[in-house]
């Protein structure tokens, strides 16, 4: 099989350009795939405070599909050197479905930014109750408040005199030594900021990042199936 005649100025073009679009997609692919990964990693002290699995399936489609994106962009350009009009047609198809999820899961990313509003201060409310009582929640309170520097839902007296030792503030930068405030809170010896406004920035900034790199690369994905596209109609 190949292109008829011999391959002129403009199959060589689509050829290349084929290559370059695929380049770009594993690129992007690559990228999505390791941002999705540092998110799940990183939110993960949040998990049991947000109220909502939504961005969870968001970030965890992304990575799947972004890893899937990554090997397809190899299978594209070895059809497109081997001319083969099989291989670039499984490509297409292969391509649009992974265009269509990652494009999903871009909008579920920003989606989830309405979603979380709703659902996190009300969880974060109902699980100081569980501080204590259950390991998960303890857990997660006290990372959230060292690492996010912040007290309660929206002021310390959330804790209603229980208040957690991770909520006094920080001597030094290991955060072994802190400042006495369990018995006597005050706005100098815990920390000022609520954490369900601090914890609720923390969580849109990274679904900004990673619904927006979702959805740049199911763009630059359209490339890639108009490039495999026009190969296929010029191979006989």
């Amino acid at each position: 099989m190949g292109v008829s005649g011999r391959a002129d100025f403009c199959s060589q073009v689509v050829k290349y350009g084929m290559f370059i679009s695929n380049l770009i997609i594993f690129i992007g692919g690559a990228i999505v795939f390791v941002i999705g990964l540092i998110t799940i990693v990183d939110r993960n002290f949040l998990s049991e405070l947000l109220g909502t699995n939504l961005f969870s399936g968001a970030v965890y489609v992304l990575v799947i599909t972004s890893a899937l994106v990554c090997l397809l962009a190899f299978f594209g350009c070895f059809g497109a050197v081997k001319e083969i009009k099989c291989m670039l047609l499984t490509y297409f198809i292969l391509l649009f479905l992974i265009f269509v999820t990652m494009l999903i899961g871009g909008i579920l990313g920003y989606v989830f930014r309405e979603k979380v509003e709703l659902t996190m201060k009300q969880e974060m409310y109902s699980s100081t109750n569980l501080y204590g009582v259950r390991r998960q929640i303890t857990s997660a309170w006290d990372t959230t408040q060292t690492r996010l520097k912040c007290c309660g839902v929206e002021t310390f007296r959330d804790w209603k005199g229980k208040l957690p030792l991770s909520c006094c503030q920080e001597i030094d930068r290991d955060g072994i030594q802190r400042k006495p405030c369990q018995d006597h809170p005050t706005l100098q010896n815990t920390y000022n900021n609520g954490c369900y406004e601090v914890g609720f920035q923390f969580i849109r900034d990274r679904a900004n990042v990673i619904g927006a790199s979702g959805i740049i690369v199911a763009i630059l994905m359209i490339f890639g199936m108009v490039f495999s596209c026009m190969f296929f109609n010029m191979i006989e």
